[in-house]
């Protein structure tokens, strides 16, 4: 049994990035799950999934096996009616995957990087049309996010340099993945946006600004970043222009998980810039800021833009590791034209509501006002659902997932996200790789 997962705060906030989470209720669970007859995946009552590709088999695009270690993703309007593009990361480490994103002529960065992108066409059944490599070369693809020009970016996880690991270029960057005409694919790392732990990105669509999480397996731990484009417009390509990296420093808060009320909120955020972000010698975050230093915190995970503000998730925070404080979630919003930092929700374990679960991770909105929760802890792995009142309750569980809290399977669930037309939930299994199409009464 893990801890609890509980939520905190103003929970409805985080739904106010789409018209559908306002127009609809989200109120309320759909029961409790059933077990799968297959032992795949449990889901409640009146939900039904499907096995959209797992890791091993062959893709159909001939290009070699379906690639291992299912992260990150995203799910865009595809060419035609109801059709839709899955983008996939793969975060294979030097020695960790037994399928490797295949080399492909013309999309790979680095022949020694096991990590990429893969894209899956669906049809409005949710049919796998296609199946082929978006990125290859790449190293320990986490997460990444959409743009508002319509394609994908992914994050590498990792700061090793070439000549570490076996590499032959450095690593620690974003790409571009584009799969629409018009949008080919330019296997290069966008420097500009720094060379950390990268997690997650999200685009403010009115300005182009790309906010950035950092990772960070150790102390100092990670930091929150912008990326002020050169050109601003956006647009395929546009990040290659070049621009300002700036990490985020909240005065008199060395560490975000010292603040434990939500609500909290602070007025005076600063940008410092950052003084290497190629990483040259120095990772950033041991980088020096100056005075006042930078605002750290561990394990910033998550990060999407919703109406006027950008909200990233800090996974967990642990005294025992470094942290100034402990939490099993956090989740900030950060609101560009006030310049305010808002401490939006906090992941239990002091209230009332609880479930076997933690180390919330991945998270999406759902278009029946809810939020989704991916779970990366020890023994069984579940998505979680959370209503505007904060109610949290179990949506999916790994019905594979049968190690224990001391010595589980590495079942976590990732790249929660819906479809378009919000019909369908599209989750991974980390290992063994799987991406699953769940449909339902999701309208509930």
């Amino acid at each position: 049994m893990g801890a609890g997962i509980v939520f905190a705060g103003a929970v409805s906030e985080l739904f106010a990035g789409t018209d559908p989470a306002h127009a609809t209720g989200g109120r309320g669970g759909y029961g409790p799950l059933v077990p799968d007859p297959n032992g795949l995946l449990d889901l409640p009552k009146g939900f039904r999934y499907r096995v959209l590709s797992r890791e091993g088999d062959p893709m159909r695009s001939g290009e070699g096996p379906v690639p291992s270690n299912h992260d990150g993703m995203t799910a865009l309007a595809g060419p035609g009616a109801g059709r839709v593009w899955l983008v996939r990361n793969h975060e294979n480490k030097p020695s960790g995957g037994t399928h490797r994103v295949p080399a492909v002529k013309g999309l790979t960065y680095d022949p020694e990087g096991r990590g990429g992108c893969t894209l899956l066409e669906l049809d409005r059944h949710d049919e796998v049309l296609t199946e082929r490599v978006g990125i290859a070369g790449t190293a320990v693809n986490c997460a990444g996010g959409p743009t508002p020009w319509g394609t994908w970016l992914t994050c590498e996880e990792t700061e090793d340099k070439a000549g570490t690991n076996g590499y032959a270029k450095d690593h620690g960057f974003v790409f571009e993945v584009g799969f629409r005409p018009g949008h080919r694919t330019v296997p290069e790392p966008l420097t500009a946006l720094g060379r950390f732990q990268h997690e997650a990105v999200a685009v403010d669509p009115r300005t182009g600004v790309v906010y950035e999480t950092e990772d960070a397996f150790d102390h100092p731990f990670g930091l929150f970043y912008r990326f002020l484009p050169d050109r601003p417009r956006g647009g395929f390509d546009s990040l290659r222009a070049g621009g300002r990296l700036e990490a985020m420093r909240v005065p008199g808060v060395p560490d975000l998980s010292a603040v434990p009320e939500p609500g909290t909120a602070f007025e005076d955020v600063e940008w410092v810039p950052v003084p290497d972000p190629l990483a040259k010698q120095t990772p950033i975050r041991f980088q020096d800021f100056g005075r006042g230093g930078i605002t750290h915190a561990q394990k910033l995970e998550g990060c999407y833009w919703g109406r006027d503000s950008v909200y990233f998730v800090s996974s967990y925070a642990r005294s025992s590791e470094g942290s100034a404080a402990d939490h099993y979630g956090q989740v900030w919003r950060y609101e560009p034209r006030r310049r305010r930092l808002t401490l939006v929700v906090v992941f239990g374990p002091d209230t009332a509501v609880e479930l076997p679960g933690d180390s919330p991770d991945n998270i999406c909105l759902a278009p029946s006002g809810g939020l989704m929760v991916c779970e990366d802890g020890g023994g069984a792995q579940h998505v979680f659902g959370v209503t505007r009142d904060g109610e949290v309750y179990a949506l999916a569980r790994n019905a594979r997932n049968i190690g224990t809290p001391e010595e589980p399977e590495y079942g976590e669930f990732a790249g929660v996200a819906f479809s378009p037309d919000g019909r369908t939930m599209y989750v991974n299994c980390y290992e063994p790789g799987t991406t699953f199409a769940v449909t339902g009464p999701w309208r509930h």
